[in-house]
């Protein structure tokens, strides 16, 4: 890991396990010459680190697995997999949501550019992740054990972490022009896709355009399972940012747009027609004499479309639209006290709005003649407030101690249903009943954070803690009203086919973690590692769900709040085989995760419970060239939420191949995903209920079979 120590004029950020020079990207001409601008001292060592920047529990997917998941798919929370405790799970083709031991979506603290951006959808078919191309993100971070308070809050989960690219800058009294063309082809869907970018800058400015565009049809699934329904989608995205470096100030302003004209959600009984994204952020960064200064603004809109895509073969339409409007502010002062301390202030303020309505469906007497009114005018907006404490004790032990409060405001307007029909009488008077109440609703959430790190010896660090986090329920949890078989199946984003009424009266979950983490690791170089990493979290207030009445193959499902424990024990290591000038480097990297989650009140096992599973993957690297030889292993899913219906999954192992060689300014990547096209389902895709709804048919939702990829990057 390359580290940023500071200096006379300190200028650097961090952020979870990865060092960011965040404010001053080193340049890199046609000649590639590296500049070090004022304030960097840059050394190949992370033994002294700052803990609140480097934590044991943090894991940074490395330059070839980064390679390996682009060139597999385009989805960006496909960086973090075969990553220590995260899985993710199967929604559509851009918008996978991640899962870190065993907490899912809203529960993980997923920040793009210093943004917590919420999704704008009763399915979340647009959260956080998918408003970035991987193409375009320089660091990816996921913590999956003890978040330090600095990196956010209303969140029990953990914290990934992504950022863009940082501006580039040219030697004084020169001008640098550089960028890269990358192409890309998947075999299975016929997905294929561009992206580039352009930077024009000299010393003090810096301006890069960024672009991609990516899209596919339904995939295949592996064996005998054939074409996976609602799968296919189209994307575009576009920004420009602008950076401006003086002294030891930089400031960056980014102006950005999305367009996804179709995504289809397979587990999901609607799939996107239509979302834009237009989004402004900007961050500044600067070094006093007293310490450092980083201040992040952003604003975003979404306007958000479903229907049905023609292969669900539906002859009537069923149009539901959202737009959400977010805006905020943060602020964190990083104060060095005293040697080998450092305190850390932070202020932050979140706004989200919601508009869901549904427009009524011509000739149809249960879908109109008005507009149904799911979400109006709702809004929830947290303002917080951390303090941390970072000391280094002796050179083997380091503490870190914080403080956080959230308090989290939210409220909604008057709802309506279709009509005041017979038919629709169920859901005219939950409307009365949620109209006559009092709807605000105002949290006061705290965090605490503490966290030890001991090195015994050379080749042993240990890191171990305990963390309190909360988090409010979001607006549909709260807020989803209506009551009868058909509305309520569109308020789900847990692909298992059920409906959800919400809860105005839910109380905020508190997460209580204990964490450890063991690092072996070689004293003398990088021959060798081992990470091991055992956790146990008890929820109070999980907000978890009852039944509330039968929906034919599926019920109608109420938020409530439960106990819920989960405990599991996280590895990865790898090791060095050959490194010489004959055979080039090879060496072996294995990860493996098991989690456990149980539901104190009803005794079911928590829903998308991953499965134990890992992964083993040969690598070498000779001069110009690089391959890799993965199996990735994948238990049968047995212990299932029962109250959802959750789908049992058989067992399954995936062999997969990929290369590199890189010429001059181009770089060829090819690989196969599922050599042998082995059939498989996904333990945490719920239910294909894009095929049932075409052929009467329900089955879990099948893994894709046999692909391949190819892409081709030029660099200038």
């Amino acid at each position: 890991m390359t580290s940023i120590k500071r200096t006379a004029a300190p200028f650097a950020v961090a952020a979870g396990g990865c060092m960011l020079a965040a404010c001053l990207h080193p340049v890199v001409t046609r000649a590639e010459t590296t500049v070090t601008l004022p304030g960097l001292s840059i050394e190949d060592t992370a033994e002294d680190t700052p803990m609140g920047d480097r934590l044991l529990s943090a894991n940074s997917p490395s330059q070839a697995a980064r390679t390996t998941a682009q060139l597999s798919s385009p989805d960006t929370a496909n960086l973090f997999r075969n990553q220590m405790g995260v899985s993710t799970y199967a929604a559509g083709g851009l918008a996978s949501l991640p899962v870190i031991n065993g907490m899912a979506d809203d529960r993980v603290a997923t920040v793009v550019d210093g943004v917590r951006i919420a999704s704008g959808c009763p399915n979340h078919m647009n959260p956080a992740l998918s408003f970035i191309d991987p193409d375009s993100v320089e660091t990816a971070t996921a913590i999956a054990g003890i978040t330090p308070v600095s990196m956010g809050g209303d969140s029990t989960g953990g914290t990934i972490d992504v950022e863009r690219k940082n501006p580039q800058f040219a030697r004084h009294g020169r001008i640098l022009v550089t960028g890269h063309v990358t192409g890309t082809y998947r075999s299975n869907g016929g997905g294929y896709g561009a992206s580039g970018s352009l930077t024009v800058a000299n010393d003090m400015f810096s301006l890069r355009y960024n672009a991609s565009y990516s899209q596919a049809g339904d995939y295949s699934g592996g064996g005998d399972a054939g074409i996976v329904r609602s799968t296919s989608y189209l994307t575009y995205n576009h920004d420009v940012t602008f950076g401006l470096h003086k002294d030891n100030h930089l400031f960056t302003l980014t102006f950005g747009q999305q367009d996804t004209p179709h995504e289809g959600f397979a587990n999901q009984y609607m799939d996107m027609t239509n979302n834009r994204s237009t989004y402004v952020n900007g961050k500044y960064v600067g070094t006093f004499d007293w310490g450092e200064l980083e201040a992040r603004g952003y604003w975003q809109r979404e306007d958000h479309a479903m229907d049905f895509l023609p292969d669900r073969a539906k002859t009537t339409h069923m149009p539901m639209n959202t737009n959400a409007r977010m805006a905020g502010y943060s602020i964190k002062a990083t104060i060095p006290l005293a040697e080998g301390q450092t305190l850390r202030l932070g202020s932050s303020f979140d706004h989200s709005g919601l508009n869901d309505w549904w427009p009524p469906v011509a000739g149809s007497m249960m879908m109109g003649p008005d507009t149904y009114h799911s979400i109006n005018d709702g809004h929830r907006d947290r303002l917080g407030h951390f303090v941390e404490w970072e000391a280094a004790w002796t050179p083997r032990v380091t503490t870190l101690l914080g403080f956080r409060n959230d308090l989290v405001m939210m409220n909604t307007g008057p709802v309506s249903g279709y009509s005041s029909s017979m038919m629709n009488q169920t859901n005219v008077a939950a409307a009365n009943v949620f109209n006559a109440i009092d709807r605000g609703r105002t949290d006061v959430n705290f965090d605490v954070t503490a966290l030890v790190r001991w090195k015994p010896r050379r080749d042993l660090t240990i890191e171990g803690g305990y963390a309190r986090k909360t988090r409010s329920p979001n607006l549909y949890e709260r807020y989803a009203w209506g009551q009868s078989a058909m509305v309520t199946s569109m308020i789900n984003w847990f692909g298992d086919g059920n409906g959800y009424v919400g809860n105005p009266d839910l109380k905020p979950e508190v997460a209580n973690t204990a964490s450890i983490t063991a690092d072996w690791h070689d004293p003398d170089g990088d021959r060798w590692d081992l990470k091991v990493q055992p956790y146990y979290t008890y929820t109070h207030n999980y907000v978890n769900a009852q039944r509330l009445a039968s929906a034919g193959q599926f019920y109608t499902l109420g938020f409530v709040n439960h106990n819920a424990q989960s405990y599991g024990i996280n590895g990865s290591g790898n090791y060095r085989l050959w490194q010489n000038a004959r055979f080039g480097r090879g060496e072996i990297v294995a990860n493996i995760n098991w989690v456990r989650g149980q539901d104190l009140t009803n005794g079911a096992g928590l829903y998308h419970q991953m499965p134990t599973n890992g992964s083993v993957s040969l690598n070498e690297r000779w001069k110009n060239w690089s391959g890799r030889v993965e199996m990735t292993f994948v238990k049968a899913k047995d212990t299932v939420d029962w109250v959802r219906n959750e789908p049992r999954t058989p067992g399954y192992a995936l062999l997969g191949l990929g290369g590199q060689y890189h010429w001059r300014y181009m770089t060829l990547d090819a690989s196969i995903d599922n050599v042998l096209n082995q059939k498989y389902e996904l333990p945490l895709g719920g239910w294909s209920l894009a095929d049932n709804a075409a052929t009467g048919m329900l089955r879990a939702l099948p893994g894709m079979g046999r692909s391949f990829n190819v892409s081709l990057t030029a660099s200038f």
